[in-house]
């Protein structure tokens, strides 16, 4: 017999081709509770069908925290763990013992892994901590969009970390035209939210709108809960891209050496600065920052993690670098760690290619990006 009642919860609206994988993954639980705002296809049906209970619900204006509040509104006041997922995210089979035997009753919230994206072999992409998992009293949503779980129980949180992954399969047809403004709304709540203000700079970066994204971004710099160097370095890295857009190389090269001193520690303001010092041909600084990146073998497993920064960019970058500047010992070693990491990469197979012919001492030509 389970020793906790344990129930899921969602929202959900025109996802009728997710039901039958998500139902399929949330089964371990006693109960799947779901908030339908206001679907068009068979989702209600489809998800009744498959046992969930389903309530129909109206949010306006709509917002995500809102809508969240609502389906955790309709779990019984006896449930002893929540578990809120989407039905584009899917647990992997047996989540639920592994959940029992961590959890205490002391313990208001479960850490666990979440799997942002995959690459094309199936391998994790991106991935980072998830806290979506709480005891039933003492939690509500908040932020209209982002939307995250805040306490106000009794006493302090006490997060326990459950050995359980969810995979995310996202929608890529939804549009996320809905961000911007409930973003700016977020902001205009709480204008001393830094995570918030960091969220809309970058969505005004992701809308072309280089003005907005700098006015934000170094709003978000200047807040006083702005400590996080990791979050701030890749404000800074926006705040680069937004001055290279609107021309303005001695600037936008300005920002990206600041977002390296803010967070020396992890590799994707060193990949920022190998991508600005290839498209100047300034070799030595692409080898300069492939080397001090190399040197960084852990990431820190936050959302700001950039992939690419962990796969063969930075080997492609070193061989090309090395090239350019007659390394070819080094250059070939470089260029054989990439193609180890990505040996379907025919562009990494004919620079291989070329610099041991160069090492043979016949006509080297030139390596492409």
């Amino acid at each position: 017999m389970s020793q906790y009642k344990i129930c899921v919860y969602a929202i959900s609206k025109n996802e009728e081709q997710f039901v039958d994988r998500w139902m399929d993954a949330v089964s371990e639980a006693d109960q799947v509770i779901v908030a339908d705002t206001g679907s068009t296809d068979r989702t209600v049906e489809r998800l009744r069908e498959r046992g969930a209970i389903v309530y129909e619900e109206t949010i306006s204006p709509w917002r995500f925290d809102a809508a969240r509040n609502a389906a955790l509104s309709h779990l019984p006041e006896d449930t002893d763990i929540c578990v809120s997922n989407d039905l584009d995210e899917v647990f992997e089979t047996g989540w639920r013992n592994k959940l029992e035997a961590a959890w205490k009753p002391s313990h208001t919230r479960a850490r666990y892994d979440f799997i942002f994206s995959f690459a094309p072999d199936g391998t994790p992409r991106k991935q980072y901590p998830m806290e979506k998992i709480h005891k039933r009293q003492g939690y509500r949503w908040v932020r209209p969009v982002h939307e995250i779980l805040e306490y106000s129980g009794p006493g302090r949180e006490n997060t326990v970390q459950v050995d359980m992954v969810l995979n995310h399969y996202p929608d890529l047809t939804k549009q996320r035209s809905q961000y911007l403004p409930l973003l700016e709304l977020s902001v205009q709540e709480n204008p001393n939210d830094d995570r918030a203000m960091f969220w809309l700079g970058r969505e005004y970066v992701y809308n072309e709108s280089p003005e907005k994204a700098i006015e934000t971004l170094k709003r978000h710099l200047s807040l006083p809960l702005a400590v996080w160097n990791e979050e701030r370095s890749a404000s800074m890295r926006f705040l680069s891209e937004c001055y290279k857009k609107k021309g303005n190389e001695k600037e936008a090269n300005a920002w990206l050496f600041r977002a390296l001193a803010e967070c020396p520690d992890t590799r994707e303001p060193y990949l920022a600065l190998a991508k600005a010092g290839y498209a100047q041909e300034n070799w030595p600084l692409v080898f300069a920052m492939t080397q001090k990146a190399l040197e960084i073998t852990v990431n820190t497993g936050s959302y700001l993690v950039e992939p690419e920064s962990w796969n063969f960019t930075f080997y492609d970058y070193g061989a090309i670098s090395a090239y350019r500047m007659g390394m070819l010992e080094k250059s070939k070693e470089y260029a054989e760690k990439a193609c180890e990491l990505a040996p379907e990469n025919q562009r990494l197979q004919n620079n291989l290619r070329l610099i041991t012919k160069a090492l043979e001492n016949t006509s080297p030509r030139e390596v492409s990006l």
